[in-house]
Protein backbone atom coordinates (compact mmCIF):
# COMPACT_ATOMS: atom_id res chain seq x y z
CA UNK A 1 0.00 0.00 0.00
CA UNK A 2 2.87 2.36 0.83
CA UNK A 3 6.50 2.27 -0.28
CA UNK A 4 9.32 4.74 0.37
CA UNK A 5 12.39 4.18 -1.76
CA UNK A 6 15.47 6.26 -0.86
CA UNK A 7 13.39 9.31 0.05
CA UNK A 8 15.03 12.63 0.89
CA UNK A 9 13.14 15.76 1.88
CA UNK A 10 14.79 19.17 2.14
CA UNK A 11 13.30 22.19 3.89
CA UNK A 12 14.32 25.80 4.32
CA UNK A 13 15.14 26.46 7.97
CA UNK A 14 13.29 29.74 8.58
CA UNK A 15 10.34 29.56 6.18
CA UNK A 16 9.33 25.92 5.87
CA UNK A 17 5.68 26.55 5.06
CA UNK A 18 6.23 29.65 2.93
CA UNK A 19 8.85 28.15 0.63
CA UNK A 20 8.16 24.43 0.62
CA UNK A 21 5.35 24.43 -1.98
CA UNK A 22 7.35 26.52 -4.46
CA UNK A 23 10.44 24.37 -3.95
CA UNK A 24 8.41 21.17 -4.21
CA UNK A 25 7.04 22.22 -7.61
CA UNK A 26 10.53 23.07 -8.87
CA UNK A 27 11.93 19.79 -7.55
CA UNK A 28 9.07 17.80 -9.05
CA UNK A 29 9.69 19.05 -12.58
CA UNK A 30 13.47 19.20 -12.38
CA UNK A 31 13.79 15.78 -10.69
CA UNK A 32 16.34 17.33 -8.35
CA UNK A 33 18.96 14.84 -7.12
CA UNK A 34 21.24 17.38 -5.44
CA UNK A 35 22.15 16.12 -1.98
CA UNK A 36 24.01 19.30 -1.02
CA UNK A 37 22.54 21.88 1.35
CA UNK A 38 22.44 25.58 0.75
CA UNK A 39 22.48 28.13 3.53
CA UNK A 40 19.57 27.74 5.99
CA UNK A 41 18.45 24.42 4.49
CA UNK A 42 18.20 21.10 6.31
CA UNK A 43 17.24 17.51 5.61
CA UNK A 44 13.93 16.49 7.20
CA UNK A 45 14.43 12.99 5.71
CA UNK A 46 17.58 11.30 4.44
CA UNK A 47 17.41 8.11 2.41
CA UNK A 48 14.29 6.70 4.05
CA UNK A 49 13.08 3.33 2.71
CA UNK A 50 10.28 1.11 4.03
CA UNK A 51 7.13 -0.71 2.95
CA UNK A 52 3.70 -0.97 4.57
CA UNK A 53 1.44 -3.83 3.52
CA UNK A 54 -2.33 -3.72 3.17
CA UNK A 55 -3.99 -4.15 6.54
CA UNK A 56 -0.90 -3.29 8.59
CA UNK A 57 -0.98 -0.83 11.45
CA UNK A 58 2.48 0.71 11.69
CA UNK A 59 3.72 3.13 14.34
CA UNK A 60 6.23 5.92 13.72
CA UNK A 61 8.25 6.67 16.82
CA UNK A 62 11.05 9.13 17.52
CA UNK A 63 11.93 12.51 19.04
CA UNK A 64 10.36 15.78 17.96
CA UNK A 65 11.80 16.92 14.63
CA UNK A 66 12.81 13.40 13.64
CA UNK A 67 10.79 13.48 10.39
CA UNK A 68 7.69 11.51 11.39
CA UNK A 69 5.14 14.15 10.34
CA UNK A 70 7.04 14.75 7.10
CA UNK A 71 6.55 11.08 6.24
CA UNK A 72 2.79 11.42 6.74
CA UNK A 73 2.67 14.61 4.65
CA UNK A 74 4.48 12.84 1.79
CA UNK A 75 1.97 9.98 1.91
CA UNK A 76 -0.91 12.47 1.93
CA UNK A 77 0.57 14.42 -1.03
CA UNK A 78 0.74 17.57 1.08
CA UNK A 79 4.37 17.83 -0.02
CA UNK A 80 6.73 16.01 -2.41
CA UNK A 81 10.13 14.37 -1.97
CA UNK A 82 13.28 16.22 -2.95
CA UNK A 83 14.77 12.91 -4.06
CA UNK A 84 13.56 9.31 -4.12
CA UNK A 85 10.13 7.86 -4.71
CA UNK A 86 6.95 7.56 -2.65
CA UNK A 87 4.32 5.10 -3.87
CA UNK A 88 0.83 5.07 -2.34
CA UNK A 89 -1.96 2.77 -3.48
CA UNK A 90 -5.43 3.64 -2.25
CA UNK A 91 -7.52 6.45 -0.85
CA UNK A 92 -5.88 8.32 2.03
CA UNK A 93 -7.54 9.93 5.06
CA UNK A 94 -4.99 12.16 6.81
CA UNK A 95 -5.48 13.46 10.33
CA UNK A 96 -2.18 15.30 10.61
CA UNK A 97 -2.91 18.78 11.97
CA UNK A 98 -5.76 19.93 14.18
CA UNK A 99 -8.24 21.97 12.16
CA UNK A 100 -6.64 21.21 8.81
CA UNK A 101 -9.24 21.28 6.05
CA UNK A 102 -11.76 23.23 8.15
CA UNK A 103 -13.13 26.67 7.26
CA UNK A 104 -13.29 28.60 10.53
CA UNK A 105 -16.32 30.70 9.55
CA UNK A 106 -18.44 27.66 8.70
CA UNK A 107 -20.33 25.54 11.21
CA UNK A 108 -19.28 22.06 12.24
CA UNK A 109 -22.06 20.60 10.09
CA UNK A 110 -20.98 22.61 7.05
CA UNK A 111 -17.38 21.62 7.63
CA UNK A 112 -18.33 17.95 7.56
CA UNK A 113 -19.27 18.48 3.91
CA UNK A 114 -16.13 20.53 3.15
CA UNK A 115 -13.72 18.18 4.91
CA UNK A 116 -15.49 15.08 3.65
CA UNK A 117 -15.20 16.33 0.07
CA UNK A 118 -11.47 16.94 0.60
CA UNK A 119 -11.18 13.30 1.68
CA UNK A 120 -12.87 12.20 -1.52
CA UNK A 121 -16.37 11.55 -0.19
CA UNK A 122 -19.33 12.20 -2.48
CA UNK A 123 -22.04 14.59 -1.27
CA UNK A 124 -24.58 11.76 -1.30
CA UNK A 125 -22.20 9.66 0.81
CA UNK A 126 -21.73 12.49 3.33
CA UNK A 127 -25.49 13.00 3.62
CA UNK A 128 -25.95 9.31 4.45
CA UNK A 129 -23.20 9.36 7.07
CA UNK A 130 -23.53 12.80 8.62
CA UNK A 131 -25.61 11.74 11.61
CA UNK A 132 -23.17 8.90 12.35
CA UNK A 133 -20.27 11.38 12.12
CA UNK A 134 -21.97 13.82 14.49
CA UNK A 135 -22.94 11.04 16.89
CA UNK A 136 -19.40 9.64 17.05
CA UNK A 137 -17.93 13.11 17.63
CA UNK A 138 -20.31 13.74 20.55
CA UNK A 139 -20.65 17.34 19.36
CA UNK A 140 -24.42 17.37 18.77
CA UNK A 141 -25.08 20.59 20.72
CA UNK A 142 -22.15 22.39 19.05
CA UNK A 143 -22.46 21.08 15.49
CA UNK A 144 -24.23 24.20 14.16
CA UNK A 145 -21.74 26.57 15.81
CA UNK A 146 -18.91 28.15 13.75
CA UNK A 147 -15.81 26.02 14.31
CA UNK A 148 -13.70 29.08 15.15
CA UNK A 149 -15.31 28.75 18.59
CA UNK A 150 -14.19 25.13 18.95
CA UNK A 151 -11.44 24.03 21.32
CA UNK A 152 -8.54 21.92 20.01
CA UNK A 153 -10.23 18.85 21.48
CA UNK A 154 -13.44 19.60 19.61
CA UNK A 155 -11.52 20.08 16.36
CA UNK A 156 -9.96 16.67 16.87
CA UNK A 157 -13.29 15.01 17.65
CA UNK A 158 -14.85 16.32 14.44
CA UNK A 159 -11.79 15.68 12.26
CA UNK A 160 -11.33 12.12 13.54
CA UNK A 161 -15.04 11.36 13.14
CA UNK A 162 -15.06 12.54 9.52
CA UNK A 163 -11.87 10.63 8.67
CA UNK A 164 -13.01 7.28 10.04
CA UNK A 165 -16.32 7.51 8.16
CA UNK A 166 -14.61 8.26 4.83
CA UNK A 167 -14.18 4.60 3.84
CA UNK A 168 -10.53 5.25 2.94
CA UNK A 169 -7.89 2.57 2.44
CA UNK A 170 -5.14 4.30 4.43
CA UNK A 171 -5.51 6.32 7.64
CA UNK A 172 -2.76 8.68 8.82
CA UNK A 173 -2.96 9.76 12.45
CA UNK A 174 -0.40 12.15 13.94
CA UNK A 175 0.05 13.19 17.58
CA UNK A 176 -3.26 15.09 17.37
CA UNK A 177 -4.91 12.35 19.46
CA UNK A 178 -3.06 13.70 22.50
CA UNK A 179 -5.61 16.55 22.79
CA UNK A 180 -8.51 14.13 23.34
CA UNK A 181 -9.87 13.44 26.82
CA UNK A 182 -9.48 9.93 28.25
CA UNK A 183 -12.96 8.69 27.28
CA UNK A 184 -12.84 9.89 23.68
CA UNK A 185 -9.24 8.71 23.31
CA UNK A 186 -10.35 5.22 24.38
CA UNK A 187 -13.19 5.42 21.85
CA UNK A 188 -10.70 6.37 19.11
CA UNK A 189 -8.39 3.48 19.99
CA UNK A 190 -11.27 1.01 19.78
CA UNK A 191 -12.25 2.41 16.39
CA UNK A 192 -8.67 2.11 15.13
CA UNK A 193 -8.62 -1.52 16.25
CA UNK A 194 -11.86 -2.07 14.34
CA UNK A 195 -10.42 -0.44 11.21
CA UNK A 196 -7.40 -2.69 11.57
CA UNK A 197 -9.69 -5.71 11.89
CA UNK A 198 -11.48 -4.60 8.71
CA UNK A 199 -8.17 -4.74 6.81
CA UNK A 200 -7.50 -1.00 6.67
CA UNK A 201 -3.94 0.33 6.65
CA UNK A 202 -2.99 2.72 9.45
CA UNK A 203 0.09 4.82 10.18
CA UNK A 204 0.13 6.18 13.70
CA UNK A 205 2.62 8.76 15.01
CA UNK A 206 2.89 8.78 18.80
CA UNK A 207 5.30 9.17 21.69
CA UNK A 208 3.06 6.87 23.75
CA UNK A 209 4.84 3.52 23.70
CA UNK A 210 1.95 1.75 25.43
CA UNK A 211 -0.46 2.95 22.74
CA UNK A 212 1.91 1.78 20.01
CA UNK A 213 2.24 -1.65 21.66
CA UNK A 214 -1.53 -1.97 21.92
CA UNK A 215 -2.52 -0.83 18.44
CA UNK A 216 0.36 -1.35 15.99
CA UNK A 217 1.81 -4.47 14.40
CA UNK A 218 5.31 -2.98 14.33
CA UNK A 219 7.10 0.31 14.92
CA UNK A 220 9.47 2.19 12.62
CA UNK A 221 11.90 4.31 14.63
CA UNK A 222 12.89 7.64 13.09
CA UNK A 223 15.78 9.80 14.28
CA UNK A 224 17.33 12.83 12.56
CA UNK A 225 15.52 12.03 9.33
CA UNK A 226 16.68 8.42 9.13
CA UNK A 227 15.12 5.09 10.00
CA UNK A 228 16.83 3.04 12.73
Amino acid sequence: MIEFNGVYKKYYLHSVFHRSLREDIVNFFRKNTDESLKRNEFWALQGVSFKVKKGECVGLYGPNGAGKSTILKLIANVTYPTKGKVTVKGRVAPLIEIGAGFHHDLTGRENIFVNGAILGMRISEIKKKIEYIVDFSELEEFIDMPVRKYSSGMYFRLGFSIAIHSDSDIYLIDEVMAVADANFRSKCINRMLKLKGDGKTILLVSHDTELLKRVTDRVIRINKGRTE
